[in-house]
């Protein structure tokens, strides 16, 4: 049976036109600054952006690592949101790599920190028992609210509150051009408020690696310095560079426009989804009301919901109908919809939901331990 993964949207395959770039690269030793074409995805993504320069990196988490080292001294401390990537899902890299802590402050339901308690979370440089607040960091979009991209008043809010203590602003942008998309703004608009940006290429937008960091000249330098202590130094690398040239381009083989695509897709799935009996408000920051999954809520390409069942039994009854999701956080499943789902597929993951669903209606558990599988 042909499969229709929404486990992530890191499982695209390379399109055509990126296959034949990758094998008609031009190369170099990327170390010595010898690639021409990751110097051109490099220039292609901080001009995009509106920052001085860029660097290709091997992954979003190394981005985000090496972003920290570039911004931050050992023993030093990151404002964060409590749900970001960077403090559930980068195995503890700032501690065990950049050395340095992070303050998690709570997640609002629409992906963004409480500014007040940001300015209020900043250390006492004159007290030695506290750590030295260096950094603040979001996320956009932001998984956990259900993929919510976040504005650029509010990117440029957050800077200001950063800035008037002396530090810089981070944006883990995994799936920057989505809130591009999503919010219908320039992308060196939404940029342009924060110090450093990643993204990565091998979401959204279908890229088979890779990710990119951009902000000054003076801090991508040290930025490339953390990437070579990191191991992350590469050769002839254009090789995957190539295909994240062409995924940022203008012309017809560009993949920034399509994601409106997988959008689209998602709030399809989303609507289907909350007229089941059985499908429930995932909770928490990706939808706080309680009862009905809310479709407007998929505003990119994030689906994250709950299950009235036991959800490893729903899972392996989906999976059997030919459709795989993941777990998520806090009980709940998620799907994301990518380069390669159709429609088609949309409508086919609907049908495979009900039959699951029917599957294990006599396997119902708990909110209290439905809440901690």
């Amino acid at each position: 049976m042909p499969r229709i993964d929404l486990r992530s949207d890191t499982v695209t395959h390379p399109t055509p036109a990126m296959r034949h770039a990758m094998a008609e690269a031009e190369v170099g030793d990327d170390v010595f600054g010898d690639d021409p074409t990751v110097n051109a995805l490099e220039e292609r993504a901080a001009a995009l952006l509106g920052k001085e320069a860029g660097l290709f990196v091997a992954s979003g988490t190394m981005g985000n690592l090496v972003a920290q080292m570039a911004h931050l001294g050992r023993g030093q401390e990151t404002i964060a949101s409590a749900e970001s990537h960077l403090v559930m899902d980068e195995a503890a890299g700032h501690a065990v790599v950049v050395g340095t802590s992070i303050r998690a402050l709570p997640d609002r339901a629409d992906g963004t920190l409480d500014l007040g308690l940001v300015a209020e979370s900043f250390r006492d440089p004159e007290d030695p028992h506290e750590p030295l607040s260096g950094l603040v960091a979001i996320e956009n979009t932001h998984a956990h609210s259900m993929g919510q991209p976040l504005s650029v008043t509010y990117t440029q809010a957050v800077a200001d509150v950063a800035h008037a203590q002396g530090v810089p602003l981070h944006v883990d942008g995994a799936r920057f051009f989505n809130a591009v998309v999503a919010l219908g703004v320039d992308p060196a608009a939404l940029a342009g408020p924060a110090d450093s940006v990643t993204f990565c290429l091998s979401k959204g937008l279908a890229c088979p690696i890779g990710s990119v960091v951009v902000g000054s000249r003076a801090y991508i330098w040290r930025a490339r310095r953390a990437r070579k202590l990191l191991g992350g130094g590469m050769r002839q690398v254009g090789v995957l560079a190539a295909p994240g040239l062409l995924a940022l381009s203008d012309g017809p083989d560009g993949m920034i426009p399509r994601l409106a695509e997988d959008h689209a897709n998602a709030r399809r799935l989303a609507e289907g989804l909350a007229d089941m009996a059985g499908i429930e408000s995932p909770g928490g920051a990706a939808q706080p009301t309680p009862g009905r999954l809310d479709p407007a809520r998929a505003r990119t390409n994030f689906v994250i919901f709950r299950v009235a069942r036991d959800r490893a039994a729903f899972l392996d009854a989906l999976e059997a109908q030919g459709v795989l999701m993941v777990t998520y956080p806090h009980g709940t499943i998620r799907a994301v919809t990518h380069y390669g789902i159709t429609v088609d597929d949309i409508d086919a993951t609907l049908v495979a939901v009900r039959a699951a669903l029917a599957e294990t209606a006599g396997s119902t558990v708990g909110a209290a331990a439905a809440a901690g599988a």
